[in-house]
């Protein structure tokens, strides 16, 4: 196995050989110019850990313009930390506090953008090293100007010096996962047409019906071919979309960050995931356990034109084309799906046929459902392209596409969703800011060379509980005591001969970027010890005494990192799943009943009008960020042991369930004005008692994970729920009006989807409590 084929195998794209090959070519030129050509050691130092911050831990995505535009962002975000981080360190009473809330601001910023996640690091540096080495103010413009040079030629690197392929994974995955639920719509349509196939031709000759002739048996076997084949097809569509669907929620979740915030294209492009694992769940229920009847060509005439508007959405998502094209398909879908709703509101049946209307209308229910979650994926699909082709001049502005709503107000969204108590990222943004902030204190207090390193050991080492901390810490001490031995018999073999360690700089630099990535954590700490080693070899000949004064320095920011884990979360990001389970679980249950409590109060004069649950949407959705944040530190955490991640999953997406039908029940009824005067009582309360029942079951299983505790079992089918609010609707509105019957059974088959989903949750909340959310410790 060759060397490169090697790194592959553990650097990805080669990303971490790319940035590190970019830092070594860079630093040391620039830590060159400063420190012998101009001989400023301030410039020096900020241009080298400069050059390492912005070229080595931060990588952003996207196009190259976006890049640039993201890293000059960077650039003066770092400039403006350096001077404040010079200010505040001119007193120990004003660097704590500035250390403290610099770090949270950093940290809890991350939340609202996946530009801010990927650039903590790089921001945390450029205000540890202000901040920690002594200077005066009358020192600000040498190290600003360190840094801007190193901002400025990271800039240009990343454009010129082997820029990374443009690529957008999770847009493709969905662009496919969407073609083929086209392709398992068209399927279904081709097994529907085959089991209504028209009947032979009849001529004079043709016996009568009682004496089937040769041909007719004929046509009858070859209509039962037609339908086993497309059964087979509708199976492998099915099978391929499913693996698409699994595929593209790995891709969501492997990302570290949630691909989210200021982005107008990567805020739409993450709802779209939510709307495809809905449909996802519309696709996989029997297709045909009810059989369109005579609704058969409307109910076709929908999937149809669904499956042309995911065609061309995919095809638009891909290649970023024109999303107005997807104008004509919308219209065309909304227009056969009022049709196949006329078509439906037919007469009340009489009493004894109650079963067979509320059986013709299930296909036209799937439907239905299936092109509320369709339309909500082609508005998404405009948002995303057209974002994605906004001006130069839009980017930089902030101007979102019309409808998309406004990055401050996403932000405001996500920032305010994790002002919680139990937010996952609240705790690890307040624990990471006390830690560095008592780091300084510390440092400080106990006088130690190079305070600096007290604070980034702290920062390397620091991760959500204590229990990794202190692997971490381990790690750390070895890979920073490796290194020390490396750099001090370096030193004692080079003795003065500083042109042997400018030969060595740039392959320690190397190494230190690709180590991480393609070792081990430790090895990376070693390689950085052996840069920081030669970088003040070079600015001060302090010979192997460095070395020692490092291992002090990072031990001390270790141990402060490890006493603040175990103060601020000694549990973990397990306990933070299992609350973030149970509130999201909860206020997704309470956001549909509140959906359910608006539909029926709209077809019922003698109720009190309800307003659009606003306030329980916004709920719903904070919860569902904080759960998804809470998965992703999971995930992180996860180390060797035995997750059933395919069960957590589950849950996740059956909140994320809950969530759209509730907003598929308010579409449902949105456009309804009712009828003034018509008294729906029965009807109504029909409704609601079946809600109560089923958001009853789910808050028990919102508590029982929280606690933790069993979980109710799932409720028994109610097989006369159905004849009862037929009935009532006969009662409510004596036959006439059937539109709002349909959307009353059809509001009722939204419960009952919900209601069934309770079983497919029981295996996986069983073997996630036991395995995983029940092991908190004592």
């Amino acid at each position: 196995m060759t060397i490169l084929r090697w790194l592959r195998t553990r650097d990805a794209n080669l990303s971490a050989l790319r940035r590190s090959s970019r830092a070594a070519l860079i630093m040391p030129v620039l830590f060159a110019l400063y420190a012998e050509v101009v001989g400023d050691a301030n410039a020096a130092t900020f241009a080298a850990f400069g050059s390492m911050s912005l070229l080595i831990f931060v990588d952003f995505g996207g196009q190259i313009r976006d890049r640039v535009l993201a890293q000059g962002s960077l650039v003066l975000a770092g400039a403006v930390l350096i001077c404040v981080g010079t200010l505040a360190a001119q007193r120990i009473w004003l660097a704590v506090p500035a250390m403290f809330l610099v770090s949270f601001a950093v940290l809890f910023s991350a939340v609202v953008s996946s530009v801010f996640a990927s650039a903590t690091t790089a921001l945390l540096v450029s205000f540890v090293l202000p901040v920690n080495l002594p200077g005066a103010v009358s020192v600000i413009p040498d190290r600003l100007l360190g840094w801007l040079t190193a901002g400025l030629v990271s800039m240009i690197a990343i454009a010129v010096l082997w820029p990374a392929p443009t690529k957008d994974p999770l847009r493709l995955a969905t662009a496919r996962t969407l073609a083929l639920q086209a392709r398992t719509l068209r399927a279904e349509v081709g097994r529907i047409r085959a089991a209504h196939g028209a009947p032979p031709t009849q001529t004079n000759n043709t016996p009568p019906s009682d004496a089937p002739t040769t041909a007719a048996a004929d046509n009858t076997d070859a209509k039962a071919t037609d339908v086993r084949s497309a059964d087979a097809e509708i199976t492998d569509d099915l099978n391929d979309s499913a693996e698409a669907v699994a595929h593209l929620r790995k891709t969501f979740f492997s990302t570290p960050y949630r691909p989210t915030g200021l982005s107008t294209a990567t805020r739409t492009l993450v709802r779209l995931i939510d709307q495809i694992l809905l449909l996802q769940s519309v696709l996989e229920q029997p297709p045909l356990a009810h059989t369109p009847g005579r609704h058969v060509k409307a109910v076709c005439e929908v999937k149809l034109a669904a499956a042309t508007l995911l065609d061309h959405g995919a095809t638009v998502l891909e290649t970023v084309g024109d999303p107005t094209t997807l104008d004509a398909d919308l219209a065309q879908l909304r227009k056969t799906q009022r049709a196949m709703e006329e078509a439906m509101t037919s007469a009340l049946p009489h009493k004894e046929d109650y079963t067979e209307f509320v059986t013709s209308l299930e296909p036209g229910f799937r439907a239905q459902e299936m092109a509320f979650a369709i339309s909500e994926i082609s508005q998404n699909i405009r948002f995303t392209v057209a974002a994605r082709r906004r001006t130069w001049w839009q980017h930089v502005a902030g101007s979102p596409p019309p409808g998309a709503g406004s990055a401050l107000a996403s932000a405001q969204d996500r920032a305010g969703a994790h002002v919680e108590r139990h937010s996952f990222w609240l705790h690890n943004s307040l624990r990471g800011a006390a830690a560095l902030a008592i780091a300084v204190l510390v440092a400080d207090l106990t006088g130690v060379g190079h305070s600096f390193w007290v604070v980034l050991g702290t920062l390397s080492v620091l991760r959500s509980n204590a229990l990794t901390t202190g692997q971490n810490v381990v790690r750390a001490l070895a890979g920073t005591v490796v290194g020390i031995l490396i750099g001090v018999a370096l030193i004692l073999a080079v003795g003065t001969n500083t042109m042997a360690f400018w030969f060595l700089l740039p392959i320690a630099v190397l190494f230190a970027g690709l180590a991480p990535a393609a070792i081990s954590f430790a090895a990376g700490q070693a390689g950085f010890s052996v840069v920081i080693l030669i970088l003040f070899s070079l600015i001060q000949s302090s010979g192997w005494e460095l070395g020692l004064v490092r291992i002090e320095d990072v031990a001390l920011g270790a141990v402060v990192s490890l006493v603040i884990g175990a103060v601020f979360w000694p549990r973990g990001a397990v306990p933070a799943l299992r609350q973030a389970l149970s509130e999201a679980l909860s206020d997704s249950a309470r956001y549909l009943g509140s959906s359910v409590g608006y539909a029926v109060s709209r077809c019922d004069a003698l109720a009190p009008r309800a307003d659009p649950p606003a306030g329980d949407a916004r709920e719903a959705a904070a919860s569902a960020r904080r759960l998804d944040d809470a998965f992703r530190g999971f995930l992180t955490e996860r180390g060797t042991k035995q997750l059933p991640l395919a069960e957590v999953t589950a849950l996740i997406s059956a909140v994320a369930l809950i969530r759209l039908t509730a907003e598929s029940i308010l579409d449902l009824w949105r456009d309804d004005q009712g009828e003034p005067g018509v008294d729906r009582t029965a009807a109504r309360t029909e409704i609601i008692a079946a809600t109560d029942q089923v958001l009853a079951w789910y808050q028990q299983a919102a508590q029982a994970l929280a606690d933790p505790d069993d979980l109710p079992a799932p409720l028994t089918p109610d097989h006369s729920a159905n004849a009862r609010l037929v009935d009532a609707v006969r009662r409510d509105l004596g036959g006439a009006e059937t539109p709002v019957a349909v959307r009353l059974i059809w509001t009722a088959d939204h419960l009952d989807a919900i209601r069934r989903l309770q079983h497919s949750l029981s295996a996986p909340f069983e073997a996630t409590s036991q395995s995983i959310l029940a092991k908190s410790p004592a």
